[in-house]
């Protein structure tokens, strides 16, 4: 079997039985080759990052939002706004530390801290009021906020909903609540989607619509969904779809998506099982974040140590991880907002506020950690023998700060342990000819699988692995 091709492009998989599949896709997505090529399906790296703007405070950003074209930041306790050349402006101090819920009207945003406070950010006078209306905390304390048709509409720690006065963040009346009855869960958090409600409770999702009702706006519309919402800050909703971890009446959590009436599982059995392993508290401080850039679209779902997104059009998930620290470990990018068309983003943990751009290949002067690995290679159950295997990358295009980049490549029996990493140069800036062929491999196992690293700044794509195969003696 000359010249077999290994599949690279499957993403992230991870069994119980590591040697049927230990697949790991880390600062690389699959993507869909829409032309004639070597391979339909390749890698490639995930976008660098390049520090824009810091904030006075270099704490952890709480949430972003952009209104008419501005980007918007609470990072600490401050709410900054953004122009187009990178300037931050303190709007006004937001209380709390946790995550912020925010939405606009178009001349209002109003900003929530859930259990909090919520506050009114004004776009012609640029000040921030604080929301006083007594009857604002009447039917419970507010937790998330979306707007649509007019009303500002805040789920609450109790089994209601309320909305504000029509087109006023400011004004509330304690009569103005829905509930959500078809079975009256506690109620987690809003969802706007084709112009309707929904009202995600911790087991199902009723959907509602505005009527126009004399007592109060929404009605239900009769849609049903017997999938609840367990994490307020990972809802998505985007293009025909909108995509949330949530759970059924004695279900374990996995992320889901809106498929026309009904909901269907996109997540892998291997993250179902990362997300059995969180306490209920880590679950529920999930946020998620999506954007669009270079033919993708993502979605990403960050967990305490790594952040799982899924490609909408590859259908295949991927991790990101970033080094702080000199630590491999959770991905810094957090509160990502799209203004004067490039992707913005807040910071876990040091108040930068970041550009993601694929064309940089690091994250601010740190190096991308990038590794693959493949499906379990088998040659119908029988030992063979590897003379050579060639990774086909992009060579030739690395920048200034990498005078020869290498790319490693290790090998395991069983996806626990792994033979030492061998490099190969994938070439100089202009090497557009250089192949990284590892020979003289050896014998192989009945299982086989290969691992590739990347960390020198270079761009990033993965195009074809391919190996000799011959039959062991």
């Amino acid at each position: 079997m000359p010249n077999t091709i290994l599949p690279i492009a499957n993403g992230y998989y991870e069994s119980d039985s590591l040697p049927i599949s230990a697949q790991e896709c880390i600062n690389f997505y699959p993507n869909i080759v829409q032309a004639p090529s070597l391979n339909q399906e390749t890698l490639f790296g995930t976008p660098g990052l390049e520090q824009v703007a810091i904030a006075s405070e270099l704490e952890v950003s709480r949430g972003a939002h952009e209104m008419n074209g501005v980007p918007y930041f609470v990072i600490g306790n401050t709410l900054y706004s953004m122009d187009s050349s990178n300037v931050l402006t303190a709007r006004g101090t937001i209380s709390g530390s946790g995550l912020v819920s925010m939405a606009d009207n178009g001349t209002q945003m109003l900003v929530l801290v859930p259990g909090g406070d919520g506050y009114i950010y004004t776009h012609a006078s640029t000040t921030l009021t604080k929301i006083t209306d007594v009857d604002f905390t009447a039917n419970g304390n507010p937790q998330q906020v979306v707007y649509i048709d007019g009303y500002f509409c805040l789920t609450t720690d109790s089994k209601k909903f309320i909305v504000s006065s029509i087109n006023d963040g400011l004004s509330y009346n304690a009569l103005d609540f829905g509930t959500s009855e078809s079975d009256p869960d506690d109620i987690v958090a809003p969802v706007v989607f084709k112009n309707q409600l929904f009202i995600g409770g911790s087991q199902t999702i009723e959907a509602f619509q505005n009527i126009g009702g004399a007592d109060f706006p929404f009605q239900r519309t009769g849609l049903f969904l017997s999938k609840g919402i367990v994490s307020p800050f990972s809802i998505q909703s985007l293009q025909d779809t909108f995509i949330f971890i949530g759970s059924g009446y004695r279900e374990s959590p996995a992320i889901w998506a809106l498929s026309g009436n009904d909901v269907a599982k996109i997540s892998t059995t291997a993250i179902d099982k990362e997300l059995g392993k969180l306490t209920s508290a880590q679950i529920n401080d999930i946020y998620s974040w999506s954007y669009a850039q270079k033919g993708a679209y993502f979605v990403g779902f960050a967990l305490p140590s790594t952040t799982f997104v899924y490609d909408l059009i590859s259908q295949r998930w991927h991790e990101r991880k970033s080094v702080i620290e000199n630590t491999l470990g959770a991905y810094r990018v957090k509160s990502l907002v799209r203004a004067y068309n490039n992707v913005y983003c807040g910071d876990i943990g040091d108040g930068r506020v970041g550009r993601l751009d694929p064309d940089i290949y690091n994250e601010y002067g740190t190096s991308i950690q990038r590794t693959i690995v493949t499906q379990p290679f088998q040659n119908n159950m029988n030992s063979f023998v590897l003379p050579s295997i060639e990774m086909t990358v992009e060579s030739g295009v690395g920048n200034s700060d990498s005078d020869d980049p290498l790319i490693g490549m290790a090998r395991s029996k069983n996806g626990k342990t792994w033979a030492s990493t061998r490099y190969r140069k994938i070439g100089k800036i202009g090497e557009y000819d250089k192949r990284a062929i590892w020979r003289r491999n050896g014998r192989a196992s009945r299982f086989e699988l290969f691992k590739f690293t990347l960390s020198d700044p270079v761009k990033p794509v993965l195009i074809q692995l391919t190996a000799d195969i011959e039959a062991a003696a």
